[in-house]
């Protein structure tokens, strides 16, 4: 990683900062990952990506498989490998989803083959908004048709909040990802 990891059982300088690290080693089950040791360099930017990403992955209507397939491709359009690491298995866990076709998400050029209708169309809307942020009419129209009002939104959120999450473990090279995948950093 570029900057030193906070350690494993940080004592901050004050008790809102603490409060924050309790609050993220609840959501992890009493463990600090990596992307937490770099987050708690900033406190309250951890505190607040700790609320607004565990609103993302589990107080969410979505599927896991299309909430993960999402995820997934994020992570390998951004080459966030650390990110592709721990949602991966995820997606493949549920089941709904071909070892093959999880493998095909890694190409720069999928568009979603060998997924059914539904993933297809997330991983469609997925790319348009990590390459080019706009997702043209029709790609949102067959999103729209197959998911409800809800279910878009939380698609939307939950590509752009895992568009912010590969930038920052690629920009800080958490998990160190350069060395364990050669991603050029020069």
């Amino acid at each position: 990683m570029r900057l030193p990891y906070i350690p494993d059982d940080p004592q901050m300088s004050n008790d809102s900062d603490q409060a924050i690290v309790t609050a993220v080693k609840e959501r992890r089950g009493g463990q600090l990952i990596a992307l937490d040791k770099a987050l708690l360099h900033a406190p309250p930017i951890a505190g607040g990506w700790n609320a607004f990403l565990k609103a993302v992955r589990t107080e969410n209507s979505l599927p896991d498989s299309i909430r993960e397939i999402a995820i997934s491709r994020v992570a390998a359009l951004n080459q966030a490998w650390y990110e592709w690491e721990a949602h991966a298995p995820l997606l493949q866990k549920t089941g709904a989803v071909s070892e093959e076709a999880i493998e095909k998400l890694k190409d720069k050029n999928s568009a979603g083959e060998g997924l059914d209708e539904k993933h297809a169309a997330v991983v469609e809307v997925t790319n348009a908004m990590t390459l080019g942020v706009i997702v043209p009419d029709g790609k949102m129209e067959k999103l729209k048709s197959l998911f409800s009002e809800r279910e878009v939104v939380e698609i939307v959120a939950t590509v752009s909040a895992y568009n912010c999450v590969s930038r920052f473990l690629v920009a800080l090279d958490v998990g160190e990802m350069r060395e364990k995948y050669g991603v050029d950093m020069s």
